[in-house]
């Protein structure tokens, strides 16, 4: 079974730089130490503009389906390229991403399934696959454990 890692599209990068999801204006800054970037999936480097903003991932997941996320719709905070980005460079799982992760799976309908941890090192095709066996699973967000922030959206390949 396949899957698609997908980060944060350009469109909706451009929309939240114009307003997040909370409403506000992104602050914008002059990176120093590599924020974790989720429109390409990387690092940012010394000196590029980055721009912190908030982010409801499930809510606009739910909006593209019709389905409303109800109790579990959340947003929270993110970092995006300030200007132009490339995207993301590759399919597979992101390098920079190999520490403990949180899997959490939801329905189509929007509601939460449940969870799975993804220790540091384990294998994460491994951790999907069992996460995608189960066949109500619609979307998969890999989140970290020590902020809880959202990191990527994984979908059905």
């Amino acid at each position: 079974m396949g899957y698609e890692i997908r980060a944060i599209d350009a469109q909706v990068v451009k929309e939240l730089l114009e307003g997040d999801d909370a409403g506000r204006p992104p602050r914008v800054s002059t990176e120093r130490e590599g924020a974790p970037l989720r429109c390409c999936l990387t690092r940012a480097g010394a000196g590029e503009r980055v721009a912190l903003l908030s982010y409801a991932p499930l809510r606009r997941w739910a909006a593209e389906r019709g389905v409303d996320p109800g109790a579990y719709d959340e947003q929270g905070p993110i970092f995006v390229h300030a200007g132009g980005c490339p995207g993301a460079g590759s399919d597979g799982w992101p390098a920079g991403h190999e520490s403990h992760r949180m899997l959490r799976a939801y329905a189509a309908d929007g509601h939460i399934l449940g969870g799975r941890y993804l220790a540091a090192g384990e294998d994460p095709d491994t951790a999907l696959r069992e996460v995608f066996e189960d066949p109500e699973t619609a979307v998969v967000h890999v989140r970290a454990i020590e902020f809880g922030c959202f990191h990527f959206e994984v979908r059905r390949g």
